[in-house]
């Protein structure tokens, strides 16, 4: 957003210096008029954005040193678990089987607006579809709870974003793991490991993350109850978007974390850095009022029948829509070949009452 605001800035001077640099000067007064033009332009592009200004918030971010993390009581992050810190990073599991660990804020969060990035690395021995089982990043009421959803506890309440790499449902072969996705829970939502968390996720992508030899990246950002995630795993420093999901009331006052756990299979689940941005957004009086009236006090989600419904849809298989097709085509063809015999039959007994 800051570069696409940089060009804009650059190309309305080239602009100016075209209008004022061919032999004559611009009347005093035309001058004046484009450049107000121009001003009123730029303001118009920033609140298609929501003049959306950012600050990094240092009480609840992760960065190198780690100075004091997990050894001081005064450091603003606690270690849990096989969770460790290095000079590199904090490694949440080491590639070792029956591993969890987990990092959390000891602050909880009371921002409206805010942008998490994360720096992490899932790396290993272990060949495709031979390692697991992934990393978790939390915004949630409870903190410091082992549990089977990735090293934290199950029934969470508040917004999960899991990085899966190992596929526990092998029916859905449409599906390629590493995969990243959302949901968001109330305190009575079950994750649903067989099903690789589809019957409660928001949405999601594949994200090849795996023993890469560039940084790789995750984006969450919360604006306006619009919940956003993107994805950095190129190597090309630019985002790829992952979900975008509007109507996602998160309350504030909740903890900032990331686990990760392993099983059977294993990898080293690192976080180099967790940095979060306070997004200044302006609202209107009618925004700002029916904000204040509408106090978000449990999480929840608009419409998730809805979103429940087209993943179902979206979820079958190549091979499940072939025999649906083949199926429906069978049923079709057999409705055609009786009726054609009841026509028949009906035309026959017609005819006889004629003669």
């Amino acid at each position: 957003m800051a570069a696409a605001s940089g060009s804009s800035h650059h190309s309305d001077s080239k602009l100016l210096v075209r209008f004022t640099c061919r032999g004559k000067k611009m009347p005093f007064k035309l001058y004046w008029t484009v450049v107000f033009f121009l001003f009123t332009l730029n303001r118009c592009f920033a609140d298609d954005d929501h003049e959306m200004e950012e600050f990094l918030k240092r009480e609840h971010s992760l960065s190198k040193p780690y100075q004091g993390v997990g050894s001081s009581g005064s450091s603003h992050w606690e270690l849990m678990g096989d969770a460790m810190v290095t000079t590199e990073q904090v490694r949440l599991t080491p590639d070792m089987q029956s591993r969890q660990g987990a990092i959390w804020s000891r602050i909880p969060c009371h921002l409206k607006d805010w942008e998490l990035q994360v720096h992490f690395k899932i790396h290993g021995q272990g060949k495709k579809n031979l390692n697991g089982d992934g990393l978790a990043i939390w915004y949630t009421k409870e903190r410091m709870q082992k549990g089977p959803v990735f090293g934290n506890m199950d029934n969470f309440t508040g917004l999960g974003v899991f990085v899966d790499t190992y596929p526990n449902e092998e029916k859905h072969l449409e599906r390629i793991f590493p995969f990243v996705l959302a949901m968001v829970g109330n305190g009575s939502i079950s994750y649903d490991h067989e099903l690789d968390g589809r019957p409660t996720e928001l949405g999601g992508c594949n994200a090849m993350v795996r023993n890469l030899k560039h940084d790789t990246f995750l984006f969450i950002r919360y604006v306006r109850r619009r919940l956003t995630v993107m994805i950095d795993i190129d190597g090309q420093h630019e985002w790829r978007d992952c979900l975008d999901l509007p109507g996602v009331r998160l309350p504030q006052g909740y903890y900032f974390g990331a686990s990760a756990i392993t099983g059977d299979l294993s990898d080293n689940h690192d976080i180099i850095s967790m940095k979060l941005y306070q997004l200044t957004v302006l609202r209107s009086k009618k925004e700002e009022e029916e904000e204040e009236e509408d106090v978000i006090t449990i999480p929840s989600v608009d419409n998730m029948e809805l979103i429940r419904l087209g993943q179902r849809e979206e979820g079958m298989s190549g091979i499940a829509i072939f025999f649906t097709v083949l199926f429906s085509m069978l049923g079709c063809i057999f409705l055609i070949v009786i009726g054609l015999v009841v026509y028949s039959h009906w035309s026959e007994n017609r005819r006889k009452r004629f003669y």
